[in-house]
């Protein structure tokens, strides 16, 4: 796949003074941590996508908000680009530094200001650790829902701006759904508060516009999370397939049954293997497929559940459904699928973690394409899903040491995302579009679409200062990307025809 955002988004930024801006930085702020030295700057090359590596001009690791406030304006008055960066977990490339540009580290602003155990709410600054926000709440008996796989590492302000989930979103939500308030900094230093710790507030609703807004409008420098009490039984049952279609259906036939539940997770045989042989969590390794269903509440409701759950599984074809023994053993289950990612990289030099979204009712089929092009490209791929929500993450197996199979993959990867529109889904779940699905946005948005979403970032950072290059291509771009498809022989997506 030719990659339309590349480092040559540097060609159109004017040069930049780097010794005149750094020596601006510490004179007006002596105890800032800037990094210039190439050695210094080469762990702040890329995020989790690391296939796509750039040096930033500088690294600041500021420790105070005013710290933050004095950067953005120093480089706003120089028109330096600056990219935020929480703790590099993303897998979009979102937080992809810029040569000519200032990569912003909040990682050092990572104190929990106030855990309210009467309000059920947390407020905490954009570094602190998602896993941190829940340890914090546990002696009130309360949680912070969003649990996304790298929760012991990833940080709020990463989660807000990618507006991450986790294997319990369905029946929590997403970050947008636990998220009350942020305080944030525009590129000139201004300061915002969008939302309250009330319900509701005045006003468009700016909070929701904001989370996921993948940097691009302004800079977290506190959040205020929801949080929930902690459900007072959890169980969960582990079902397992003789084909990857009837564990889809089985999802669908969950939901429609009426159950909602806390978690439900898909995995294939060679995730499950994967998994098995890095976790040692009980999987069956022989299935073709398996789920994890998770029901919590009360101990009356989720027994209930358990069993009208087993019964929909049988009936969907499972040929073994298990409940989880203890809490041990319900622990073991979910550690082996919040391992599924580290364990697949066992299996090969690379792979390419995809992230798109579908319908629940067209997970069969997409599973089916899924395999059809993965033979196709000469290529592995262990399939990892937040079913009950139709997030998948395809991990692309490949090895960037062999010529062209990092090419194949992204062109695989590509083919995922196009076929998640075409079903009714989205290009992203979870993950975000960063630098890594930049493409397909033309794929899922018109051009009118794609010009509110322009006007909607001038209205915050009118010189386009902040992050720029990701998440939103330009119209000229997706023409390109149309007449890309139409060079390899595919048609054009009907959206681009405007153009």
């Amino acid at each position: 796949m030719t990659m339309l955002y590349d480092e040559r988004i540097d060609g159109v930024l004017p040069a930049v003074d780097r010794e005149g801006l750094r020596d601006a930085l510490t004179q007006a702020m002596p105890d800032l941590q800037v990094l210039h030295r190439e050695e210094d700057l080469t762990p702040y090359e890329c995020d989790g996508l690391s296939a796509y590596r750039t040096l930033p001009l500088l690294v600041v690791l500021p420790e105070r908000t005013d710290q933050v406030q004095t950067v953005l304006r120093l480089c706003h008055q120089r028109n330096v680009p600056v990219v935020a960066r929480g703790a590099g977990t993303g897998l979009s490339g979102g937080a992809l530094p810029l040569a000519k540009g200032v990569l912003l580290v909040m990682a050092r602003l990572n104190r929990i200001l106030e855990v309210n155990p009467q309000g059920r709410f947390a407020r905490v600054q954009p570094g602190v650790r998602n896993l941190a926000i829940s340890q914090a709440a546990a002696p009130h008996g309360l949680y912070y829902a969003p649990d996304p796989s790298s929760q012991i590492a990833c940080s709020i302000g990463g989660n807000v701006a990618e507006n991450a989930g986790g294997v319990h979103c369905l029946k929590y939500g997403l970050t947008v759904h636990n998220v009350l308030k942020v305080e944030i900094l525009t590129i000139e230093g201004e300061h915002l508060t969008l939302g309250s710790e009330a319900l509701d507030s005045p006003g468009f609703d700016l909070l929701a516009l904001f989370t996921g807004s993948e940097g691009m409008l302004g800079v977290v420098t506190e959040v205020t999370v929801r949080l929930l009490p902690k459900p007072q039984v959890a169980r969960v049952l582990l079902a397992s397939f003789e084909c990857v279609e009837d564990a889809g259906r089985a999802v669908a036939h969950i939901i429609a049954a009426g159950i909602i539940p806390g978690g439900l997770e898909m995995m294939d045989n060679l995730a499950i293997r994967a998994a098995e042989d890095f976790i040692h969590a009980g999987y069956p390794v022989d299935a073709a497929a398996m789920l994890l269903c998770e029901l919590d509440g009360v101990e009356a409701d989720v027994q209930d559940d358990c069993e009208r759950v087993a019964a929909v599984l049988a009936q969907a074809g499972a040929r073994e459904v298990r409940l989880a023994r203890d809490e041990a053993e319900r622990v073991r289950f979910w550690a082996g699928r919040k391992n599924a990612f580290p364990a697949v990289g066992r299996l090969s030099p690379d792979y390419y973690c995809m992230d798109g979204t579908i319908p629940r009712r067209q997970l069969a089929h997409v599973l089916k394409r899924i395999e059809e092009m993965a033979c196709e490209h000469g290529l592995r791929v262990a399939n990892v899903f937040h079913a009950g929500d139709g997030n998948m993450h395809p991990l692309i197996l490949f090895d960037a040491n062999l010529p062209g199979e990092l090419e194949q993959a992204e062109t695989l990867g590509g083919r995922i995302l196009e076929l998640c529109v075409a079903v009714g889904g989205s290009i992203t779940g979870e993950h975000g579009v960063g630098r890594e699905k930049i493409n397909q946005m033309c794929a899922q948005f018109n051009s009118d679409e794609l010009r509110l979403f322009h006007a909607v970032k001038a209205a915050f950072d009118p010189r386009g200062l902040l992050n720029p290059g990701k998440n939103i291509p330009t119209l000229h771009r997706c023409a390109e990307f149309g007449a890309l498809h139409v060079h390899h022989g595919q048609l054009p997506f009907p959206q681009l025809e405007r153009f």
